[in-house]
């Protein structure tokens, strides 16, 4: 069975957006692309909301975001290869490959995605993951944390959510960042 992977750059008090609604101050640098690149491998399908998608699609469709660096060109590649999955009740279409629309959460479509899957899942954007958080669907938990507290914002974890983690990694970089890998205790 494949894992549902909760994974998101976040401030160091639990931040993914400020109350601006910027997430700049999270850009990771080469280091830490390099090391993200090596986790997305083991991803083969993302599991978005409307937002978060349209945040993503430009690393299929602006050739922009990979002629910044190696990192961001890696990135790009694996985003592309993998299937998107996209749960929103307003979106018309999809302006990348594989990836579809699915007009609702159903917790038992993500549990037979998960059964059926070669390899694991990615899941991003606060709502959808606040979903999957409740329907007790994730697996583990993958924070990037940036040395900033922006004091205010979208948080990366949803209320009422109380839940047994353990520590599987952890990992510095030179840029102050650290990275975090958990175990979701079902």
């Amino acid at each position: 069975m494949a894992k549902l992977i909760y994974g998101f750059l976040s401030s160091l008090d639990g931040y993914i957006a400020d109350e601006a609604g910027d997430f700049g101050w999270a850009y990771p640098g080469e280091e830490v692309l390099g090391f993200l690149n090596e986790r997305e491998r083991d991803v083969g399908t993302y599991l978005y909301g409307r937002t978060m998608y349209e945040l993503m699609l430009g690393w299929e469709t602006d050739p922009g975001y990979a002629e910044q660096s190696p990192g961001n060109a890696a990135f790009a590649d694996l985003w592309q290869a993998a299937d998107k999955v996209v749960f929103s009740g307003t979106l018309e279409t999809v302006s990348t490959k594989r990836t579809r629309i699915e007009r609702t959460f159903e917790p038992e479509m993500v549990r037979n995605l998960k059964a059926s899957a070669t390899s694991d899942l990615g899941i991003s954007g606060a709502t959808v993951a606040a979903a999957a958080w409740h329907a007790d669907l994730i697996d583990e938990c993958q924070i990037y944390v940036s040395p900033i507290l922006v004091g205010g914002g979208k948080r990366m974890f949803p209320d009422g959510v109380r839940q047994a983690l353990r520590l599987l990694e952890e990992h510095r970089f030179e840029n102050g960042m650290v990275f975090l890998r958990y175990a979701v205790e079902h």
